[in-house]
């Protein structure tokens, strides 16, 4: 966009710029206080990233969820921001898809539409419809954008889209671990590091290792990784280990990396005896806590009340539910508790997305919900059947389908996967409409791809080439 716009006139329009902002200066000072600057500036850096939509656009929407949740003084303000930034990014890609016509629109994209329709409707029957459907709209707004924002800044740009995606994952892991070390959650809770440490992080970075390349570059990558898989052991949250734990064995796999799988476990298994021999007391305090919340009701006590909770709350709404977002007393979970955990807010009450969902909207939304989960479980085994008959790791499905098994796997313990306002549900549903796109057809072929390097022998030369 900006190469259009010729040098002279873009230095032209800068100078008017300045002399009307000098102008105002002086003729209007109270238009420069504090408040006032801090909304000029923010307009002026959302004109850029507008002006730079399909470079920086995406990782702006990410930040400004992020930094909402975060427990830092960075955090303030952010959680009005982020849905002017949401708004606009939604906008701009809708403009950009109408005019470029390049984009499809499959049953996936319909079922997603109609899933966020049906909760309309829940909304509509519920005890609180303000607060469901605020709910709904917000949700509405994040698919809408992740149907056209987010692809905007993926599909055709691939190489640039994974790097800074790569480059986001090692400054998470850098941060995290910086911010854990000098005994600040930054995150929040346990819980929220946990998550995003599974089902971002680790998946993405574990990816980029074995990407391969120059040596201080993939071995960074792996020290990241073995960073984040600590700081989800030190959350003690079960369903992040679950998750970082099967998308890292999905992808070791299904990339027949079979030596890295079991070099990986004895590691895991000679760092856990030496904690064992030298800290007994440690080890065994974590232990508990990983995997018991309350040993003397069974390992999954934490969640048998909430979902308990949750069924009879879909006993009394079985058909169109209670509204979603709603809980029992009205409020809304995001204003109870912006930042994720298992233990507060809307995850007392379901424990589960999927209860949540069925809660919220009963049978008749849970219904094009579930479809929408299983087309993308579908793209995920095709995936690994891509990975299997490769073997490598070049293909931009792959890190994809590795985020989609550890959100999946995560949500079925943590209730977040509707939840427009959490930064993970943003990331979650960006990344799979892009994978949507990306992933291979049925019976493709390795003919011709840009990121596979030679054909599988398995697969006869010029086969499928023309199914994409």
């Amino acid at each position: 966009m900006v190469e259009r716009v010729p040098k002279n006139v873009m230095v032209g329009g800068a100078a008017l710029l300045a002399l009307a902002l000098a102008y105002i200066a002086y003729s209007r000072p109270g238009y420069f206080t504090q408040t006032y600057l801090v909304g000029l500036l923010f307009l002026e850096f959302l004109a850029v990233a507008v002006w730079t939509y399909r470079r920086y656009f995406f990782a702006v929407v990410l930040v400004s969820f992020l930094f909402a949740g975060l427990n830092l003084p960075v955090g303030a303000g952010w959680a009005q921001v982020r849905w002017v930034v949401l708004g606009v990014g939604t906008l701009v890609g809708c403009l950009i898809v109408l005019k470029d016509r390049s984009y499809r629109f499959e049953l996936f994209h319909l079922l997603a539409l109609f899933s966020v329709l049906t909760g309309l409707i829940s909304a509509a029957v519920s005890a609180y419809p303000d607060v469901a459907l605020l709910k709904v709209l917000s949700m509405l707004l994040l698919l809408v954008y992740a149907a056209t924002g987010a692809r905007v800044a993926a599909i055709g740009r691939e190489k640039q889209f994974f790097a800074g995606l790569l480059l986001g994952c090692e400054i998470l892991a850098g941060m995290n671990a910086l911010f854990y070390g000098m005994g600040i959650q930054a995150m929040g809770n346990p819980n929220s590091l946990g998550a995003i440490m599974s089902v971002v992080a680790a998946p993405i970075l574990l990816w980029g290792g074995l990407l391969g390349g120059k040596p201080w570059v993939y071995r960074r990558r792996f020290f990241l990784y073995g960073i984040s898989m600590y700081l989800v052991f030190l959350s003690h949250a079960r369903a992040g280990l679950a998750a970082a734990v099967i998308s890292s064995a999905m992808l070791c796999l299904g990339l027949r990396k079979y030596k890295m799988l079991i070099e990986g476990s004895i590691l895991l298994l000679i760092v856990g005896a030496a904690v064992a021999l030298f800290q007994p007391d440690a080890i065994s305090s974590t232990s508990n806590a990983l995997f018991y919340k309350n040993r003397e009701e069974g390992l999954l006590a934490s969640r048998l009340t909430p979902w308990q909770t949750a069924l009879d709350n879909f006993n009394d709404h079985p058909w169109f539910g209670m509204g979603l977002g709603t809980t029992v007393g009205g409020g809304d979970p995001s204003d109870e508790q912006v930042k994720f955990a298992s233990s507060g807010g809307v995850t007392a009450e379901n424990g589960s997305s999927y209860l949540a969902v069925l809660v919220g909207v009963g049978i008749v939304g849970t219904i094009p919900i579930a479809i929408v989960l299983i087309l993308l479980l579908g793209r995920v085994i095709r995936t690994l059947a891509f990975m299997r008959v490769s073997g490598t790791p070049l293909h931009p499905a792959i890190p994809l389908a590795a985020v989609i098994t550890a959100g999946i796997v995560h949500a079925t313990f943590e209730d977040w996967m509707f939840a427009p306002g959490y930064y993970l549900t943003v990331f979650f549903w960006c990344l799979a409409f892009i994978f949507v796109d990306v992933a291979p057809p049925p019976r493709s072929s390795l003919v011709g791809l840009p990121w596979i390097r030679k054909p599988a022998p398995q697969i006869p030369v010029g086969a499928g080439a023309s199914d994409r």
